[in-house]
Order: structure tokens, then sequence, then C-alpha cells
């Protein structure tokens, strides 16, 4: 008997690239759903993190990845690719940060 009162729920994941356009410790941009999205593989995980710095206009997918964190490529502000959270200033906001997932040797974003 199917109960037709149950809400379901269903997670929106956006097709992004490909796992195979990712190398250990570079970033990627994507822009997807108008977002600037820096894409990060370290260590066997990949982190999506708004490309843009939150200090100044620089793209995040050009810095230098130290551990789990990008340091910024004009004034080395440094954000967790965990979280977005500020590390090292002269940040003062974090960086938004997205749920990643791989499937099929695709990278998905959930935007939502």
């Amino acid at each position: 008997m199917h109960n037709t009162n149950r809400k379901e729920t269903m997670t929106a994941w956006t097709d992004v690239a490909s796992e195979a356009d990712l190398f250990e410790g570079a970033g990627i941009a994507v822009a997807t759903e108008g977002q600037d999205i820096a894409l990060f593989s370290v260590e066997g995980e990949v982190f999506a993190i708004n490309n843009l710095c939150t200090h100044g206009n620089a793209k995040l997918c050009d810095g230098f990845v130290e551990g789990d964190h990008v340091e910024c490529p004009f004034h080395q502000a440094q954000f967790s690719l965990r979280d977005g959270s500020i590390s090292c200033g002269p940040a003062t906001e974090p960086a938004k940060t997205w749920p990643v997932k791989i499937e099929g040797g695709r990278v998905f974003l959930q935007l939502a």
C-alpha cells in the first residue's frame, strides 16, 4: 500500500565536471546556475568552494593548496576547503562551500 501522505524529499545534485578534470592540489573553475565555483582534489577528496575570494577580486582556483586549505593568490588569505572558514587573514568573511559527491566519474554539487 502506498502512503500518499508521506512527503519525499529529493536532493538536487548538479553535474559540474568530470572527475578526470581534477588534479591533486590544483583548482579548476566551474560555472553553474549563476555560481562561480572552484573545485579542488585533495588526497582523494573533492571540495567545492566559492571561487571568488571574500577579501578581493581574486580567483581561489588559482590559489596555492596546502593540506585542506587554499591560499588566495592576491593577498594570501587562507580558507578551509572543508567549510570555507578563514584560517589566515586579511579576509574577514568565510567562503561558501557546497556538498560534493562523485558518481560514475562525474562531480556533482548540491547547490540548493
